[in-house]
């Protein structure tokens, strides 16, 4: 599928409900497979069913191959000489056949020019005459044509120019050139389609050493002054052409429009007996789909010379109405990016485009392993945000919770944010909201912990009034040693996470380029929260090995959280990444290997209330559990002292019974 968009080398070169999710990825993907089922069933049976046969005309007695299955429509080479009485001739017709039998061997020539109107064949130079192929079957999938070839580009491309490509159709053996005597509409036509793309340029941030000192007299770009896109004239090397023969009779209204613009109908304008219908050509797809940008070759006066490699083969109906539905929507997207037109869902119009790369440049399988990875990941993801804002609200102390840590993360992710909107002009609005609703959460961990007040700041202060975090209530001794333990936490990570901070700041000042001293800050800060971030667990670890406890901890969030992690170490084999960042994605793992150390080391009694009040799960199932274990000791203790009060009743009876014979006895 996508080896098409490869640039390919001449001979010689190198070259909230867990169970939701996974249903509702169930039905979409047997939808689809019954979707794709039924249309490949079709267009097998239009395959089978629209075959030509053999007649002879009554009129003129000429034999000839025509379509048949055409759903009332007579052949081409059938059509009455006129109308039936009362009929007229409608302008777009109503329904439309295929012109020819779909398995018909047909000659293909595909000519180069600068000019929309066509040169006649024989006029035109060798070298612009880049396909001429003789008796391809259409209906044959298995019949495939390359040709490999340079030309040289004319004059008008290399200025803004269109480069067209003039496509000659016919049924083998006839003439194709319609400026040719004895040309026939009805055995051959021709189309123009362009081979070039005008697409807007990406702009680019210009960046510069900040240490350097500003050039003196620096010529303007005359880009920088253009209002709206730039617009550049781009050329790809790979051409690919297919047939689509299993089009059957559609009505002409609802073809879509990515598919009127292939559609080519019958030259004449002739019409069946009723004045409704018509007749179109063999469908020919220049397919453009996987032509990525990145590849394309920006044409002016500096190009002289360009290969083209071209592909002739024949294509499904559904493949090539997919394509080339996604293909308009993608073009149209990118042209209303690029005039600052609103998109659904934001983004610049690429995104499409992205997703054809990551096609192209992996493996099937990885790419099958990369995308249960994704709904393994956004899953984890919502299960560990709903546990954890459950354990924030159900708990009641402060115990083991490292505020700072919860701070630090505010400010990275404000980071983060403030980086995105620096670096990317137009990042998609989901992910600039996803990214402020995690800081409005972390926000409300806070206010979970702690009072939040306005306060007269202190005498000497530049401000009349400060922002001050003030505990609930009387901290237990607990809670003391955590705010304590916290404390010597971050003095050690400040000790560590500061000199590498400005080491970086001051490798990225001297070796780097950047927009602005403000996009210096924000990226070297953001820089950091990517490296460090994992840093912000050691306060949590530390505060559980000095209470030797992990009871405090939302284990159902961290669990989430830590899987995500070894999603994240399985992105790192899959997607193309610097050696440095995927060495940087195993981080997390060290973390959570601690973690699970401190799990099996403070182990929990769930059969008891915890020393912090609390189970050691957010699991309320966990909790009765331990409360139900403790109702059973009780009642077992009761049961005990009843048994013991019966025995001593019983020893003592007896004891009176024997002393009484032994009086007789006596």
């Amino acid at each position: 599928m996508a080896e098409a968009a490869v640039l390919r080398r001449p001979a010689g070169e190198a070259q909230e409900q867990q169970g939701g999710g996974g249903f509702a990825l169930w039905k979409l993907a047997l939808g689809g497979a019954v979707y794709f089922g039924i249309n490949m069933g079709l267009g097998y049976w239009n395959r089978k069913e629209q075959t030509g046969i053999t007649i002879t005309n009554p009129e003129t007695g000429e034999t000839a191959t025509v379509a048949q299955n055409l759903e009332g429509i007579p052949p081409f080479q059938l059509r009455p000489g006129k109308l039936d009485e009362g009929a007229t001739i409608r302008a777009f017709p109503k329904k439309i056949a295929p012109i020819w039998p779909q398995d018909s061997y047909v000659d293909v020539v595909v000519t180069l020019s600068p000019s929309f109107n066509p040169t006649p064949l024989s006029q035109v130079p060798d070298e612009y005459l880049v396909l001429n192929e003789k008796s391809f079957r259409m209906n044959d999938y298995s019949d495939k044509r390359h040709v490999e070839t340079k030309f040289t580009l004319p004059k008008a491309c290399q200025n803004n120019g269109t480069l067209w490509g003039h496509f000659y159709i016919g049924l083998s053996g006839s003439k194709l050139d319609p400026k040719a005597p004895g040309f026939d509409s009805a055995k051959a036509y021709h189309f123009a389609y362009p081979l070039t793309q005008y697409l807007p340029k990406k702009k680019v941030a210009k960046t510069r050493n900040l240490l350097d000192d500003m050039p003196k007299h620096e010529e303007p770009d005359p880009e920088e002054d253009v209002k709206g896109p730039v617009i550049g004239n781009f050329y790809h090397p790979n051409a690919s052409f297919a047939f689509i023969p299993s089009l059957g009779v559609p009505e002409f209204s609802q073809l879509p429009p990515a598919t009127k613009q292939f559609l080519r109908l019958e030259a004449t304008g002739a019409r069946d007996q009723t004045g409704q219908n018509g007749w179109y050509y063999p469908l020919l797809f220049v397919n453009t789909f996987w032509q990525l940008t990145n590849h394309m070759t920006i044409l002016n006066e500096t190009v002289t010379e360009l290969p083209l490699y071209i592909d002739l083969k024949n294509m499904m109906a559904i493949q090539f109405q997919t394509m080339a539905t996604v293909e308009m929507n993608s073009k149209e997207s990118l042209r209303q990016a690029a005039w600052g037109g609103a998109i659904a869902g934001g983004g610049d119009g690429t995104e499409i485009e992205m997703i054809k790369e990551i096609l192209i440049d992996n493996n099937p399988i990885l790419l099958g392993v990369t995308a249960f990875a994704s709904v393994a990941h956004m899953i984890l993801e919502t299960l560990a945000f709903g546990s954890d804002i459950a354990h924030y609200r159900k708990k009641k102390d402060n115990v083991g919770i490292s505020v700072r840590s919860i701070l630090a993360n505010v400010f990275m992710q404000a980071v983060i944010f403030l980086y995105l909107l620096d670096n990317s002009q137009n990042t998609s609005w989901m992910i600039l909201g996803s990214q402020v609703v995690g800081i409005f959460i972390e926000l409300w961990k806070i206010t979970t912990i702690v009072n939040i007040r306005v306060r007269p700041a202190a005498p000497g202060s530049w401000l009349p009034y400060s922002i001050v975090m003030e505990d609930k209530y009387k901290l237990s001794e607990t809670e003391e040693k955590t705010k304590e333990y916290d404390e010597i936490a971050f003095k050690y990570m400040y000790i560590l996470a500061v000199p590498l901070l400005i080491a970086y700041g001051i490798y990225s000042l001297i070796y780097d380029t950047h927009k602005s001293w403000y996009s210096f800050v924000i990226t070297t800060l953001v820089g950091s929260v990517y490296t460090y971030g994992f840093l912000m667990m050691v306060p949590s670890l530390y505060i559980n090995y000095r209470l030797k406890s992990v009871a405090h901890m939302p284990a159902k969030a961290m669990m989430y959280k830590f899987l995500n992690t070894f999603i994240d170490d399985l992105f790192a084999f899959t997607i193309k990444m610097p050696i440095l960042h995927r060495l940087a994605t195993f981080r997390d793992d060290v973390i959570f290997f601690i973690y699970l150390y401190q799990r099996w080391a403070y182990r929990i009694d769930y059969s008891r209330v915890n020393e912090f009040g609390q189970g050691g799960d957010d699991d309320e199932e966990v909790k009765d559990e331990a409360k139900a274990g403790a109702e059973a000791k009780e009642v077992t203790a009761e049961a005990v002292k009843e048994a013991e009060a019966k025995i001593a009743t019983a020893t003592s009876t007896s004891t009176g019974a024997d002393k009484g014979k032994a009086t007789k006895r006596k």
